[in-house]
């Protein structure tokens, strides 16, 4: 078996462009902060169960707590391809039950900084372990380093600022990335197709959220469209969870590590 050709400079390149393209349009083209919207923590089912506020929207982050540390146990006993991205990855993933529990209880700016930190932490973590096993593994560190610190600046800007566009960026750059690196890149393991799964999930969190009083409504206030969005959003991790168990190496490198 032979390993991969090297990724061709112009799809580095178009990766570069596809990467930073939108910060530079968003800080320069769109020009106006984005601010957080007054209304975003009006969520459709207040509810209270058991003694806790908001029993819907808290109890639904559960399934990240556990998809979360099997994919931690699983990274620390495997340790192969970009496992220590993979690592801070699913850790993002399990600390999002503590920061989104938090901030569920009592919804408000200050609660919601804590909501969005774990959350950069897990994207940034992917974008590394993505952008490192397809390109070169010897990014995987200083990318992961770089990424961490510019995904959890954008949550303290925010905070300081009023201003989300960098956390808009941090956010939306894996989802992006994902699809282009798949299509351009040649892949040192197989299953890749799990990642797309993942990002059609997500995609239907993000309208399940949009949506939230209205699933509301229509499933006779049975659940809201934003625990939807939190079950959903676990799936899509755990598509991430099945790749990492069920993928092969397709090169002898890979197999190696």
């Amino acid at each position: 078996m032979q390993t991969l050709p090297s990724p061709h400079p112009g799809r580095i390149a178009a990766l570069i462009v596809l990467v930073l393209g939108p910060l530079v349009w968003l800080m320069i083209g769109h020009g106006e902060p984005i601010l957080q919207d007054r209304g975003y923590h009006l969520f459709a089912d207040g509810r209270s169960c058991l003694g806790i506020a908001n029993f819907g929207n808290v109890a639904s982050n559960g399934l990240f707590l556990l998809v979360g540390m099997l994919g931690m146990a699983r990274c620390w006993r495997k340790r192969s391809g970009a496992w220590r991205s993979w690592l801070v990855f699913f850790t993002g993933v399990a600390l999002v039950f503590f920061g989104s529990a938090y901030y569920h209880g009592a919804p408000g700016d200050d609660t919601l900084v804590w909501d969005r930190l774990p959350m950069t932490v897990a994207f940034m973590g992917l974008f590394a372990a993505l952008v490192s096993e397809h390109l070169n593994a010897r990014l995987e560190l200083p990318l992961l380093v770089i990424a961490l610190a510019v995904g959890i600046s954008s949550v303290f800007w925010w905070q300081y600022s009023g201003d989300l566009r960098i956390y808009v960026w941090v956010q939306g750059t894996p989802l992006l990335a994902i699809p282009y690196v798949i299509a351009a890149f040649p892949g040192r393991y197989d299953q890749r197709h799990y990642l797309l799964y993942g990002v059609g999930l997500y995609a239907l969190a993000k309208v399940a959220e949009l949506l939230d009083h209205e699933i509301y409504a229509a499933t006779g206030a049975l659940i809201s469209g934003h625990s939807i969005k939190h079950l959903t959003a676990a799936l899509a991790v755990l598509c991430v969870l099945l790749m990492l168990k069920r993928r092969q190496s397709l090169t002898p490198v890979a197999s190696s590590q």
